[in-house]
């Protein structure tokens, strides 16, 4: 029997109506007013009381990301990465390399590995994932560097990678419609990767980032359980859920079934350790009041409050800078095994040890080392490959 055709003009309508239909499910910037936000958190507090309650609303979140996202449409990951790496630099007590790996065929993620100098002997480290947030290449920028080089001195394999669209990511416009699904599968590909190494401990493995990066932070531990400690910064809110495409523009939040925010995505962590860094100067400036009770809650499910915590700083902006770092360093030296006291410490964390890279030095692709020749390059070809449907 011949399948049926439908004509075009129907054809392009049902188009229409599912890219309609969902537009409609997307939470995007600051979907609600604060007050409506904390109503929801008080409303879905009052409806499960127990750890299997939660584990049953858990699931549901968790399978709202994945299908919202249809993470599970991407290519199977393999263990196979194509691994560049090249201009290893001895520093202050650690070690900076410029790396790619292949995360699906054709498409590299690109970044720079931090590694202690002198690791412990005989025993593996644990290993830390540092993801950043929206700006003009911040992989490059102060913080990703201080406190990538400070958890290497600390202890720590760690893997800075770049967004997609910045820094030598350009395989793809920051924006493609996919990005919140290739740089969630990217964060995966790069665990992958860091359990792969014979230096890596696979049951130490930390995530942190800021804000876009807290974004993706809050996505790869709810979605992964090989991520054992989580520090997301300046991200988790109750009433914005992220204003770019890549953490808003698939239906990760709301489908037929479900309504969810970031705090519940984030609370996916437990009972893994997981710290909420937050500021007085952003949308994470209620965390103490609205946010962080309703994680503490999730965490009181499993008898594990001591577990996760809030460092509130009422009196800064939106960055992830000293003050936010330090907090961070003693969460994963706590968690992680890490030695925070390898770090200079007067009046606060010395981080004057780390050498600031220019660019061009701990750019990937050079024109002495260019990008492999047959590669994926633009939307277009990365989504006909990718096929998402």
């Amino acid at each position: 029997m011949k399948k049926a055709i439908l004509p075009l003009s129907v054809f392009l309508i049902f188009q229409f109506s599912m890219a309609f239909a969902q537009e409609n499910m997307l939470c995007q910037g600051a979907y609600w007013t604060e007050d409506e936000a904390a109503i929801f958190m008080k409303q879905t507090a009052s409806t499960w009381t127990t750890k299997t309650d939660w584990e049953q609303r858990a699931s549901t979140i968790r399978n709202g990301i994945i299908q919202g996202m249809k993470l599970e449409q991407m290519p199977a990951r393999t263990a196979s990465f194509n691994t560049i790496i090249h201009s290893t630099r001895e520093m202050d007590g650690y070690i900076v390399e410029n790396i790619a790996i292949e995360s699906f065929p054709g498409f590299f993620i690109t970044g720079n590995l931090y590694r202690p100098l002198n690791p412990v002997p005989f025993q593996k480290s644990p290993a830390i994932l540092s993801v950043h947030g929206h700006g003009p290449d911040l992989r490059f920028g102060e913080s990703m560097q201080k406190r990538s080089a400070a958890f290497a001195r600390m202890g720590a394999v760690v893997f800075a990678y770049d967004m997609i669209g910045y820094g030598d990511s350009k395989q793809v416009d920051h924006k493609i419609p996919i990005a919140l699904t290739i740089q969630t599968y990217n964060s995966q590909r790069v665990i992958d990767y860091l359990i792969s190494r014979p230096d890596v401990d696979p049951d130490r493995i930390g995530v942190t980032g800021e804000s876009g990066g807290g974004t993706q932070t809050i996505l790869i531990t709810a979605l992964d359980p090989r991520i054992t400690v989580s520090a997301p910064v300046v991200m988790v809110s109750a009433y914005f859920f992220g204003g770019c495409t890549c953490e808003s523009g698939m239906p990760i939040h709301k489908s037929a079934t479900h309504q969810t925010n970031n705090v519940e995505i984030a609370a996916l962590a437990a009972p893994r350790p997981l710290l909420l860094v937050s500021d007085g100067g952003d949308w994470t400036k209620n965390n103490p009041r609205i946010e962080f009770p309703y994680v503490q809650k999730v965490y009181s499910a499993y008898q594990a409050e001591s577990r996760t915590d809030n460092v509130h700083l009422a009196g800064e902006r939106h960055d992830y800078g000293k003050n936010k770092r330090a907090a961070v360093y003693n969460f994963f030296g706590h968690y992680l095994g890490l030695n925070a006291g390898r770090i200079p410490y007067q009046d606060g964390f010395d981080e004057s040890f780390v050498t600031l890279l220019s660019s061009d030095e701990l750019r990937v692709f050079t024109n002495k080392n260019p990008m492999p020749a047959q590669v994926l390059k633009g939307d277009v070809e990365v989504s006909e490959f990718l096929n998402l449907k």
